[in-house]
């Protein structure tokens, strides 16, 4: 496979430096504002030691997101024609503020909300065709194989009842089926069930029939993980110098959940039917689900760093108490554009924390900091190993 990392950092697979550097990306509709402005923030700490060009595809061996994730993803990877990334972590937030209200128009009126109800019921809420304009206009006849360094988008296809992963370290070939347009990949990942439609399209033969990456992976840090362990293993096939789990280094982005609110009992699910489980506002199956698959991605990721004795090499950041309308993944007003910086920007100045593998709840980290003072270390970890790759390609 061709070595798209060699140019920025010297090694693919992190071989000749410390670490294995993992960024990924919650799914999450317009809250991918939270991880974009906290990207910013890492971004201009690179900047800080190592000059203003510095982005993050320069330093990440792989970068993974799901849905609006998966945007975000493309945006900081694919090449522009001076063959740096179409967008800086900076540019992020203010993309998501000009197009987020055309993406999901919000119906205005007396009656605004039994609309949106009644469209829900009929089909689709949203017609998806400005998202698919916009990202053929922006991502043109860019493929997989031109991302400037490693990528990982989960998506689901509905034919076949299974995860489709569009992932740069399986698709070997340029003539792959999977090396398909990034636009075709970023409008599938991001197809919400009732929000916007599947999206079906053709390459190299094979058709896809594809939804939201989240019915898979909302949260991509594990599925980034296998795929970079698979290739490595790979890489090392019949050496006896196997991968070693604890140079593996993550910065993971939630985009909020809303998991500290009242909860459901099992006294009162008892007299639901299928009513109550899935057309209630908001459904408690499709909670339960969602928030259970992202739960074990999360507490996967706990046992495993804690395993290792390398909890400080994986930070999460994630907000679990969001309210009102930062709850709906399309509430695309002003307000709540705005209320989704801020709390990127709160999420800043909060303290590190982690889950108790024992509870599953989020916990302050003793003695960790705020995330942006971890953010700092993760910025001089990230430099330094890229200043070590390019010595020894020197």
């Amino acid at each position: 496979m061709e070595d798209k990392y060699s140019s920025n950092s010297g090694n693919q697979h992190g071989s000749r430096g410390n670490f294995v550097t993992i960024l990924s990306i919650d799914g999450g509709g317009v809250r991918g504002i939270i991880p974009g402005v906290i990207l910013a923030y890492l971004e201009s700490q690179l900047q800080e030691l190592d000059g203003e060009d510095a982005r993050l595809a320069n330093y990440f061996d792989v970068i993974a997101g799901t849905s609006t994730g998966g945007l975000v993803t493309a945006m900081l990877t694919a090449p522009d024609s001076n063959n740096q990334p179409l967008y800086s972590a900076k540019d992020i937030v203010p993309f998501y503020l000009q197009q987020c209200p055309k993406i999901f128009p919000q119906p205005r009126g007396l009656f605004a909300g039994l609309i949106g109800t009644l469209k829900a019921f009929a089909g689709p809420k949203y017609d998806g065709k400005y998202i698919r304009t916009l990202t053929r206009e922006i991502l043109g006849d860019l493929r997989l194989h031109q991302t400037l360094t490693n990528v990982v988008v989960p998506t689901f296809d509905i034919k076949k009842l299974q995860p489709v992963i569009f992932s740069s370290y399986t698709q070997a070939e340029k003539n792959s089926t999977m090396d398909a347009l990034l636009s075709d990949i970023c409008i599938s990942t991001s197809a919400a069930p009732t929000a916007l439609p599947p999206h079906y399209f053709e390459n190299q033969g094979d058709a896809f029939n594809l939804i939201d990456g989240g019915i898979a992976a909302n949260n991509p840090t594990l599925v980034a993980i296998s795929e970079v362990t698979r290739e490595i293993s790979n890489h090392n096939s019949g050496s006896d110098d196997p991968m070693d789990l604890r140079r593996v280094l993550v910065v993971s982005l939630g985009t909020g959940a809303r998991k500290n609110e009242e909860k459901y009992d099992a006294k009162t699910a008892s007299e639901w039917g299928v009513v109550g489980w899935l057309y209630a506002t908001p459904s408690p199956l499709l909670r339960a689900y969602n928030q259970a698959t992202s739960d074990m991605v999360d507490f996967h990721n706990a046992v495993f760093f804690k395993a290792l004795h390398s909890q400080h090499n994986y930070l999460r950041i994630q907000d679990e108490n969001l309210s009102g309308d930062m709850v709906n993944m399309d509430m695309a007003t002003t307000e709540n554009l705005e209320n989704c910086v801020r709390l990127g920007e709160e999420l800043l100045s909060k303290p590190v924390s982690r889950m108790n593998c024992q509870t599953g709840v989020y916990e302050t980290v003793e003695n960790g900091g705020t995330n942006s003072e971890s953010l700092k270390k993760f910025a001089k970890l990230l430099s330094e190993e890229r200043k070590l790759r390019l010595q020894s390609c020197s």
